[in-house]
């Protein structure tokens, strides 16, 4: 078919073509009489495709280029949307009547109907569905008498899906359920569908992220053809994988992770030479030892491309059997790796490296807290016989400072060997901020589940310079394997994060002008050092959460790509993604590339450059993609536990900053990092106007003025984890002082 295609095209381009009608391109085409009704077909799907046109006289004519664009449509519950466009930075807006049917994630194809707006944007209509993005959704079913309906999770369906009383199948009043479509939403109808699971009644425990994993249709389970593959590989690395590498069995040897992980691909270790010179060793699980490109294994990695992780549980990239055993660099267990061996200067710079194929044995299994705690006592010392504790500290103590002793005890011998870590990973991030690397310190939010699944507790992810230490090592590890497989042209995957866009950094400023600050640089030479310079200005500072979030809502989104395009956010001129092979794909087949070239001695012909090129970047697009969909899960997967949390503190007080400000109301993040929305109409008795320049809310009457960044009480209005939705409501400062006169009245 895409031949024939390719032939009729080749002819409608032609210089000397005029517009013909379709037997007469049958003709000078010489189609045989029996091909005739296949000829037909390809003629009519090229023209269902907007490639060709018929005119008023039925004759055909290729269609003008970029007359129509293909894309993929981004609905808004309300209706309207917008299309992304390859290779266009900017969205087409879609009003509600032009969208032709289309839903959220539709690819279509659309024509430009006006030029851009006052948001820079164009204005489309969408003249086909290409492709629908889903046929199945999840969602709250509705029991009637005769018939039911489902309201989906995905608020940018925008319909009900009705249910005929043949379709209910087992489902039961209020139940979760995955729904076939039968039928899209046309000419303001409801879509009708047929329930095909029972996921569970909506407050069971678990139905919450088992929805979330049906809603994205992720890979759950490991085909039967891969784990009969899995099956085959042994437990034990074999004694004839161990010939001609590095054995590094007999050095000292650690991993550092969180206490709960169970796949741990990296490895490190530190030395210090005569020089004053230290050696950083980064020991990364050799997973492409075991998943051979082209198996069941590697295909169905690819398909993932990376784990995806949701609290309480974890859909990997590889099954459990390879990625918590023969692939985890397990305590007192030999392990094959590829290790970066980097001779790294007083000033943090790599001076010399290596990459060997390598067998360790780690010596001890570490977690972030053990780590910081054996650093903090070893910071704290009073007498030479008292290195590592203070032990008259130590007994004035309770219970969790005993503990600390223990692990004190326990880790001993090794000490030293975390405190050259810490040593050089202070040198390596003091040379990063020099460079400008950018430091959002952000925190993360740690959400602790019962037994059952359920959110009992809303907090900070609590970060110590253990977790520094790793994330030092690490980035340096991958920079030198980016510059390294760079000059040799071999081909890559990199981690690209580019400069913002110009109009972004405009828009920043504006904000940052009302406290002061600015990035500076001119339109072709913004350096991520005047991003940095603003965060160190406003460390510590209230405005410090406010400003780094608006920072990074500025920064491109970084990505994969078969070409090295620097990454802005770490100020790297080389970078890549290498340390995870068991959780990410790119690392994987960075790790292919380095074995094969270690194994031909690098010497590379340009027939493995030409293949492997077009992989790295066929495997580039499905790793960004995927990890794109791995994001949005991650963030629903919180968003729906945080809003469970809250379910029962309606009413509840709590203080908060506003973080955003919006034309329909404004964002409060309270201290454990819950953010909600306060609609216009829970701002009070007071009409606000936006102020789209200032990011600002004024009072319409008083003047009153609410900035990002602004202190504020707010009162739980609802919670939907169904939603993923919080509302507040702001306490005026009128009843603010009530109470607290209540308050002290009474002496409450």
């Amino acid at each position: 078919m895409e031949e024939k295609e390719k032939i009729i095209l080749d002819f409608l381009k032609e210089e000397t073509y005029v517009p013909m009608k379709v037997n007469e391109i049958a003709l000078m085409l010489n189609v045989p009489k029996k091909e005739y009704q296949n000829f037909i077909e390809v003629i009519t799907k090229l023209e269902n495709e907007f490639k060709i046109q018929k005119n008023r006289k039925s004759k055909y004519s290729l269609v003008p280029e970029n007359m129509y664009l293909n894309g993929t449509f981004k609905g808004n519950e309300k209706g309207f949307g917008f299309v992304k466009v390859e290779n266009r930075d900017e969205e087409i807006y879609i009003c509600k009547t032009n969208t032709n049917g289309a839903l959220n994630g539709d690819k279509v194809l659309l024509q430009i109907v006006d030029s851009k707006d006052k948001n820079n944007h164009e204005e489309g209509k969408i003249i086909k569905i290409i492709s629908r993005e889903k046929d199945c959704l999840v969602g709250l079913f509705t029991k009637n008498e005769n018939y039911g309906f489902v309201v989906p999770d995905d608020r940018k369906f925008r319909t009900d899906i009705y249910i005929s009383k043949k379709n209910i199948g087992k489902a039961k009043n209020n139940s979760k359920v995955l729904v076939q479509i039968l039928k899209y939403p046309e000419n303001n109808k409801n879509a009708e569908g047929k329930i095909i699971e029972v996921l569970g009644n909506v407050n069971e425990a678990g139905v919450d992220i088992l929805s979330l994993i049906k809603e994205y249709q992720l890979p759950y389970e490991f085909p039967t053809k891969v784990m009969e593959d899995v099956k085959v590989i042994k437990d034990e690395v074999n004694k004839k994988d161990i010939e001609n590498r590095l054995d590094l069995r007999e050095e000292e040897i650690f991993t550092i992770d969180g206490e709960d992980a169970k796949d741990l691909d990296d490895a490190v270790q530190v030395k210090k030479t005569e020089n004053g010179n230290y050696i950083l060793g980064v020991h990364i699980a050799d997973v492409s030892n075991y998943v051979k490109e082209g198996s069941n294994i590697d295909k169905e990695a690819l398909l993932r491309a990376t784990s995806i992780y949701m609290l309480d549980r974890v859909i990997p990239m590889l099954p459990r059997e390879l990625s918590n055993g023969i692939c985890s660099l397990n305590e007192g267990k030999d392990r094959l790796c590829l290790s970066v061996i980097m001779e790294i200067n007083k000033d943090g710079q790599v001076i010399s490296s290596d990459v060997k194929k390598s067998v360790i044995n780690v010596t001890r299994r570490m977690n972030y807290t053990d780590v910081a705690i054996l650093l903090k006592h070893s910071n704290n010392k009073k007498t030479k016989e008292n290195k590592y504790l203070d032990v008259d500290v130590a007994k004035e103590k309770i219970e969790s400072l005993e503990k600390e002793l223990e692990v004190v005890k326990k880790y001993k011998p090794y000490i030293e060997h975390f405190k050259l870590m810490e040593e050089l990973a202070h040198i390596l991030k003091n040379r990063r901020s020099k460079q400008g690397s950018l430091n959002l310190d952000l925190p993360e939010t740690k959400i602790v589940l019962d037994e059952n699944g359920f959110a009992i507790d809303v907090k900070k992810y609590e970060l110590s310079f253990a977790n520094e230490i790793i994330e030092q090592f690490m980035l340096t590890a991958n920079e030198t394997i980016a510059e390294r497989f760079y000059w040799l042209e071999a081909p890559f995957i990199y981690r690209v994060h580019e400069i913002p866009e110009e109009d972004k950094i405009n828009e920043l400023n504006k904000f940052l002008y009302n406290f002061g600050y600015k990035i500076k640089g001119s339109k072709d030479n913004i350096k991520p050092k005047s991003f940095a310079e603003v965060l160190d200005d406003i460390k510590g500072k209230e405005e410090e959460r406010v400003v780094s979030t608006l920072i990074l809502r500025t920064l491109k989104v970084a990505r994969y790509e078969s070409e090295n395009k620097g990454h802005f956010g770490i100020a790297s001129n080389y970078y890549c993604h290498f340390t995870s092979p068991i959780r990410r794909y790119p690392d994987l087949f960075i790790h292919r590339i380095i074995s094969y070239y270690l194994e031909k001695n690098y010497n590379i012909d340009d027939k493995f450059k030409d293949e492997y090129s077009v992989k790295a970047t066929n495997s580039a697009e499905q790793s960004s993609e995927r990890e794109k969909i791995a994001q949005k899960v991650e963030r629903d997967s919180i968003d729906i536990k945080k809003a469970e949390y809250m379910q029962d503190k309606i009413s509840n007080e709590y203080d908060g900053i506003i973080s955003s400000i919006t034309s329909f109301g404004m964002f409060v993040e309270l201290e454990n990092t819950i953010e909600g929305l306060i609609r216009f109409e829970d701002l009070g008795n007071e009409y606000f106007i936006y102020d789209e320049n200032r990011k600002t809310l004024v009072g319409e009457k008083t003047s009153k003025v609410y900035h990002i960044g602004d202190k504020v009480r707010i009162k739980v209005k609802s919670a939907n984890k169904i939603l993923r939705q919080i509302d507040f409501e702001l306490i005026q400062e009128e009843s603010r002082n009530m109470s607290k006169n209540i308050e002290k009245q009474y002496e409450i």
